[in-house]
């Protein structure tokens, strides 16, 4: 059931504390952590702590959380010093989402050049 934990998912293992990450900041609703496969110095996730398959489904279920998400966003690019930095959120497997729990991806720390590749 969306909002819930799926037992399948990365993601919500993570946020049980199932599967180790490196986590740079939690709040009540979200956590970040580092991305295992960072495309730039800067690159971390950042999720609700409810399971939804993508940021859509997010902002239409949970609007409060999904501001949380971009606010904690803001957050781990002002503890990282960037200045500049990408919010990233893949919807479906054609845009390279790969783990259908919704999460941004910041990005910031070299330059990001439009489009995006």
């Amino acid at each position: 059931m969306a909002g819930e934990p799926q037992g399948d998912c990365l993601f919500c293992k993570i946020v049980e504390g199932h599967i180790p990450a490196t986590i740079v900041r939690e709040t009540e609703t979200t956590v970040a952590f580092r991305d295992i496969n960072p495309q730039a110095p800067t690159h971390v996730l950042v999720i609700p702590k409810v399971h939804y398959a993508n940021a859509a489904e997010l902002a239409t279920a949970e609007p409060t959380i999904a501001a949380d998400v971009l606010r904690e966003a803001q957050s781990v690019a002002d503890e990282d010093k960037q200045a500049s930095y990408r919010i990233v959120f893949n919807t479906g497997s054609g845009a390279g989402q790969t783990v259908f729990h919704a999460h941004a991806h910041v990005l910031g720390g070299r330059g990001l050049q439009w489009p995006p590749g």
